[in-house]
């Protein structure tokens, strides 16, 4: 009869994962995804959080102490995805780093590091590099400054004349000292730098002749910006670096 027909409902439809263990509840199918991966998962939607967490960690490998779970906001660990509304196709975004990641992002890192560090310390003396090699094996200017080794005399009161730049032009030095400036003189032109505009001054011995040594100094922010000066006596050396840095003025 019509009635009967009314009453007939059809059997309730169950989705199966399979011969999984949710066979039978009520599953929602989600869209998990972490670190640019995708996963399909069908998942009870009467589990907690917690649990979808563990389901999350044998996808993953991610540990559910490491997930940061969210759908809708961060995902809530003792509530059931039926009570924070999850539907069918969900997106559920985990974010978070495997053990392995971690080690993986550090270990390189430190490597990198501990490979510099072996780079600097074996790193050829600055005399032997091809940028100075093409100055300094020109030899000896003959009319530089004769040097003094063992001794630091302070600056003279007439120019450090007779060494080199950069380019083998010939350069001297004039330490203005009332004036607070360095003067760097090539035979076109003098340039006038104040003290301060100086942000460092390095030196290193010339292989084979230590008592002379090659001088930068830094003009800009860079190394880039070094100005080289090669034979200078090295008497005159932390002379030099005291007066431009600033230090003879608390002697």
């Amino acid at each position: 009869s019509p009635e009967g027909e009314e009453r007939r409902e059809p059997p309730q439809a169950s989705v199966s994962n399979g011969g999984d263990k949710d066979s039978g509840r009520e599953l929602v199918e989600l869209k998990v995804i972490w670190n640019k991966n995708k996963y399909d998962v069908k998942f009870c939607l009467d589990s907690t959080g917690a649990e979808l967490k563990q389901k999350i960690h044998s996808l993953t490998g991610l540990p559910p102490a490491m997930q940061k779970v969210m759908f809708k906001g961060l995902l809530p660990e003792e509530k059931t995805l039926r009570e924070i509304k999850v539907t069918n196709g969900a997106k559920i975004m985990v974010v978070g780093s495997t053990i392995n990641d971690v080690l993986a992002v550090n270990t390189p890192k430190e490597a990198a590091q501990q490979e510099v560090k072996a780079e600097e310390n074996k790193k050829e003396p600055l005399c032997r590099q091809k940028q100075h090699r093409k100055v300094l094996d020109k030899g000896k200017p003959d009319d530089v400054m004769p040097s003094v080794k063992g001794v630091q005399e302070r600056l003279p009161t007439v120019p450090l004349s007779g060494m080199y730049n950069k380019s083998g032009g010939k350069v001297r030095l004039t330490f203005k000292l009332e004036q607070d400036q360095l003067w760097i003189g090539t035979k076109e032109r003098t340039e006038k730098l104040p003290m301060g505009s100086i942000k460092n001054v390095v030196s290193e011995p010339i292989e084979g002749h230590e008592d002379y040594h090659m001088m930068a100094f830094q003009l800009g922010p860079t190394e880039a910006s070094y100005y080289w000066v090669y034979w200078v006596p090295t008497q005159y050396v932390d002379a030099i670096k005291d007066t431009v840095l600033g230090k003879w003025q608390y002697f």
